[in-house]
């Protein structure tokens, strides 16, 4: 018998308690594919996020240059008027556009899975495609069109003899949140429609054998399958609402008068501070605000969803 095969036959006579074998050895292979990732995260996202941290217990000064001020900017923010109502507004922005974005976006997703929808992979692509605009051609695109001298507006107005104006103080918020709605529909129905996919079609059929019928199948079937889906668009939403900044910066210059302040929102109130204002220490303290505000919202979105998934 050669070595090999000695070797090999006491291996097989080895109780299983006998066996050398090394379960505590850390397999770094995992890491080997991450570190790209991860060091473009660190760089792009963990030290800005750091630096705006450590900045905003700063301050410029004219004589003495910068300095260390601890929470006074924290606490200057607190007593901000123009902060706490760009607050309020984006709040509001919020309570009233995502349920109105996301009930379209379910609607649609449903009209798609009801297979009854005549041209559906026309009209899911059409949907979607506002999503592939940017924003700034989005924005520029509706305000043109909310233009009362030259623009559709305005050629309603003329063709109808009536004096609408979509971009007046009153219902510029809710023009804002025409054109994000306009923009995030499209995305929101694909979540939704994929969630819907997942459904096997036998169950469907089983519940029509029963008896069920089509509102029944969409009560008691599809839209528990959504709950999941939906928690994850409120986030997404809540996070994207609460950074409001293209749509209202670029219809600033399309406003007449001064309906757009320069803290209409949160993120224009930080991006004004910061580089028209000079105060980026006191941007940072806001940014970081904000972030922690959104996150607890988020938050609290999430542990909810998660209670009622568990019902």
């Amino acid at each position: 018998m050669s070595q090999q095969a000695a070797v090999a036959a006491d291996a097989l006579h080895t109780p299983a308690d006998q066996v050398r074998v090394n379960r505590h050895r850390a397999d770094w292979r995992g890491w080997k594919f991450m570190w790209p990732f991860a060091l473009v995260f660190v760089f792009v996202f963990v030290i800005p996020i750091l630096y705006a941290v450590y900045i905003s217990f700063f301050q410029k000064q004219m004589i003495g240059g910068t300095k260390f001020v601890g929470i006074s900017n924290y606490i200057r923010l607190f007593h901000d008027q123009q902060f706490w109502s760009s607050v309020g507004r984006v709040a509001l922005f919020t309570c009233v556009q995502v349920p109105v974005m996301l009930f379209l976006s379910a609607a649609m997703a449903l009209a798609l899975d009801s297979m009854k929808l005549h041209g559906a992979k026309f009209f899911r692509i059409s949907t979607f495609l506002p999503y592939a605009v940017p924003a700034v051609v989005s924005t520029l695109v509706w305000g043109f069109m909310y233009g009362a001298k030259y623009g559709l507006v305005g050629s309603l107005n003329d063709w109808l003899g009536t004096n609408l104006d979509v971009l007046s103080p009153s219902v510029l918020l809710a023009a804002i949140g025409n054109i994000v709605t306009w923009e995030f529909t499209g995305y929101n129905m694909l979540i939704f429609y994929s969630s819907l996919s997942t459904i096997p079609h036998s169950l469907y059929e089983a519940a029509s054998i029963d008896g069920a019928g089509e509102w029944q199948i969409v009560k008691s079937i599809k839209l528990p399958e959504l709950k999941g889906s939906l928690a994850i668009t409120v986030i997404f939403s809540i996070i994207g609402s609460f950074q409001l900044f293209n749509e209202p910066s670029i219809l600033q210059n399309m406003v007449p008068g001064n309906s757009i302040t320069t803290y209409y929102t949160p993120n224009m109130y930080a991006y004004n501070l910061s580089f028209a204002g000079n105060q980026s220490n006191y941007a940072a303290a806001l940014a970081i605000t904000m972030a922690v505000i959104t996150m607890a919202i988020a938050y609290a979105v999430q542990l909810n969803s998660m209670k009622e998934q568990m019902k």
